[in-house]
């Protein structure tokens, strides 16, 4: 059967709210429910906090802005809530989004319901809770579901102003390069070469998709019994941009270490089963009809999220330090962000010698 849902802890006494402002609210959209009381926190992700409600005749969950300073464009519930209600009219499955609530006073900050989506939630790379036979089927789907994401045109969904269109990584790198300065708490010299080498060495154009931002095994439920996804969760870093680098975010796995990121990098792919980052690539490639992009500028794609990464897990640091985590887990995950430049920086050297 595999992992539950997801962990859950007790309500985090910073993230608090009226109980009774939101049953109010809440009312109006949903009036077969009884209540709308949270009862557990989910202990996944560093940046939204999330709860599971008891809303009496069914489970909700509910997303929102943490407390404190933020940085500008981080958090944004509202376009999560956009694009996962765009999106519920195609093939990629996403939970179903309820009601959104952009009223601070309610609870203390923005925020969107959703149903509970029932499944499975794997955090372990390896999929050791599963019998080998059963594991390339999951990254199988996990492949088909990215590249039927990027088959899709936003127009058509009603995303074309969702993003802007043509130089993303160039945008994005600045974008990453703001947010890491906005979060800084260290000097990490490998992210001060990434800032200068990266906008020096760009990849070609590539076409303009949406993105998801975060697709990653965690951020997806699985049928409780089939090889099957049914709902991408964790939508804040989407936008329009460009397909080939959100899949290299997604392959990110198989270039980081399994001693502290539970990274598939060194291990024994076909001995666990899994399929290896050439295949995966090529898989992709095959379902969306485009050739495999040249080795260097696949480096480059996987340099550039390693750098992105870098500056995500440097805000989860700062918001550990601020006090305003949503994950008790956040300063541990907010450690990693110096050896990720590191690795980073060392891919580009070895770039350079080859």
């Amino acid at each position: 059967m595999g992992p539950p849902l997801t962990s859950t802890r007790r309500l985090d006494p910073r993230h608090a709210f009226d109980v009774g402002r939101l049953e109010a609210w809440l009312l109006p959209h949903i009036g077969e429910a009884t209540r709308a009381v949270p009862v557990a926190q989910f202990d996944s992700g560093q940046s939204n906090p999330t709860y599971l409600l008891d809303a009496g005749t069914r489970k909700l969950v509910l997303r929102r802005k943490p407390a404190g300073t933020l940085l500008p464009s981080a958090h944004a519930v509202e376009r999560e809530f956009r694009i996962m209600r765009a999106l519920a009219a195609t093939s990629v499955p996403v939970p179903r989004c309820i009601a959104l609530c952009e009223d601070p006073s309610v609870i203390g900050s923005a925020f969107y319901i959703m149903e509970y989506v029932e499944g499975r939630i794997f955090h372990d790379q390896t999929l050791s809770s599963l019998p080998r036979g059963e594991r390339a089927a999951i990254y199988d789907e996990m492949n088909r579901v990215i590249a039927e994401l990027h088959c899709l045109d936003p127009d058509t969904i009603g995303l074309g102003d969702y993003g802007r269109a043509g130089h993303y990584i160039e945008r994005q790198v600045q974008r990453w390069t703001r947010q890491y300065r906005a979060s800084q708490t260290q000097e990490i010299p490998a992210m001060e070469r990434l800032i200068e080498w990266l906008p020096r060495h760009l990849p070609p154009e590539d076409e303009t998709r949406i993105v998801h931002g975060d697709f990653r095994l965690d951020n997806v439920i699985f049928d409780p019994h089939e090889p099957r996804i049914r709902a991408i969760l964790d939508w804040e870093l989407s936008t329009l941009g460009c397909p080939l680098a959100d899949f290299a975010y997604h392959c990110l796995a198989w270039y980081r270490s399994p001693d502290t990121t539970q990274g598939l990098h060194g291990l024994d792919l076909a001995a666990l089963g899994l399929p290896t980052a050439t295949e995966y690539l090529a898989a992709y490639c095959a379902r969306r009809g485009r050739e495999v992009p040249a080795p260097e500028h696949w480096e480059y794609y996987i340099v550039f999220n390693m750098f992105r990464l870098a500056g995500i897990l440097q805000g989860v640091a700062a918001r550990a330090l601020q006090g305003n985590a949503s994950s008790s887990q956040a300063a541990a995950h907010g450690s990693a962000a110096r050896p990720l430049a590191e690795e980073a920086w060392r891919r580009v050297a070895a770039l350079g010698a080859g």
